[in-house]
């Protein structure tokens, strides 16, 4: 399997923005009050609970809160993350370090775009819950970044007469739903929220990729630093193409939310086909013609 990104370096990006004192932590914010808000509505008590790579704890914490969960066990790269003298479990982003059908609820916060074998992940998930537990993730998706990839991707191209994939692909609707039913999750549900933030250029913009752990962490970048005229070129081109009245620019974030289920007998199911005891046919003559 080709290796896509860099693990090494994502431990050093997310370490180091960790310590940072201009931590941007508001992804991480907004994921983890979506993630609560769907948990609190499940009619249902969760007493084991893991998450996975939550980096801050914040999602844990927003958990917690809704007294829907019993215990949480955190799992991240490095004890570095644990906070308030607390205690994780520590394991690379590839692998879940939980027993078969040990926990009920499995919280994923904006990690998993960073595996490189997602599908592989998602079915250790689903082995680790137990019958009728639930996977919850927020994944950053496609049109995350768009305006950036587009700006960077020119302005290198024309500066340097060729590009390097300096924004990581990331996936959309669809490939989630589809990596939810090869993982075996029943009952499968994804949805996309979109949030812009403005920037005054390009240049604030990247410190807080920055100070969110985002640096490039693709094997196949390119070793050699963009220069000063490419930036310049592309802050240039982004307040050209992705500006407002007022010139601020926008950056867009796209977060995928998805849960599935682990199979249990009480779940619904999908009927058969041929198992309908009504013709549609049938069914649609009783609805008017509009």
């Amino acid at each position: 399997m080709e290796t896509l990104f860099d693990q090494a370096l994502i431990e050093r990006n997310r370490v180091r923005a960790l310590s940072s004192p201009d931590r941007a932590d508001f992804l991480l914010d907004i994921a983890a009050r979506e993630l609560a808000e769907r948990l609190s509505v499940v009619e249902r008590h969760f007493e084991h609970a893991a998450e996975l790579h939550g980096y801050t704890g914040t999602t844990a914490k927003a958990l917690a809160a809704t007294g829907k969960v019993g215990s949480i066990e955190r799992i991240e790269t490095d004890q570095r993350f644990a906070d308030d003298g607390a205690t994780v479990t520590v394991s690379s982003l590839e692998i879940v370090p939980l027993d078969p059908q040990s926990v009920n609820l499995i919280v994923s916060p904006l990690s998993l775009h960073l595996t490189g074998d997602t599908p592989g992940v998602f079915v250790q998930i689903r082995r680790a819950l137990a019958p009728d537990g639930l996977f919850l993730a927020a994944i950053p998706g496609s049109e995350t970044l768009k305006e950036l990839r587009d700006v960077l991707l020119a302005a290198e191209s024309e500066v340097a007469g060729g590009a390097s994939p300096r924004v990581i692909p990331f996936p959309d609707v669809r490939e989630v739903g589809a990596l939810l039913q090869r993982g075996g999750f029943a009952l499968p549900v994804t949805d996309k929220e979109t949030y812009t933030v403005r920037y005054d250029s390009i240049f604030p913009l990247m410190k807080d990729l920055r100070a969110m752990g985002m640096a490039n962490p693709l094997a196949a970048r390119s070793r050699r630093p963009l220069s000063r005229t490419v930036f310049l070129r592309a802050a240039e081109l982004y307040a050209e193409r992705h500006s407002d009245p007022d010139g601020r620019i926008r950056a867009t974030f796209s977060i995928i939310y998805a849960s599935g289920w682990a199979p249990h007998e009480s779940q619904q199911k999908p009927l058969k086909p041929g198992s309908a005891k009504v013709r549609l046919a049938d069914a649609l003559k009783g609805i008017p013609e509009s």
